[in-house]
């Protein structure tokens, strides 16, 4: 059986995207993280173009497709 590729994100990156798959919003990320909400888009953004998506449901998507949340 192959293994899924290790993925583009930090490990913090996907954490957060973990929580934003869940329905979370940026506020909520940041309260569970105990990040300020600044700190909890920068980690989305970053992680949205590292898996060079167009948008966070696009990146939840990818990374969700090759078993990374």
């Amino acid at each position: 059986m192959a293994r899924a590729p290790p993925p583009p994100h930090t490990d913090k990156e996907a954490e957060a995207l973990r929580l934003a798959a869940d329905g979370a919003h940026s506020r909520e990320i940041a309260a569970e993280l105990f990040l300020s909400v600044g700190t909890v888009r920068n980690r989305l953004s970053s992680a949205v173009g590292k898996l060079h998506a167009r948008t966070l449901v696009d990146a939840v998507r990818i990374a969700r497709d090759q078993g990374w949340v």
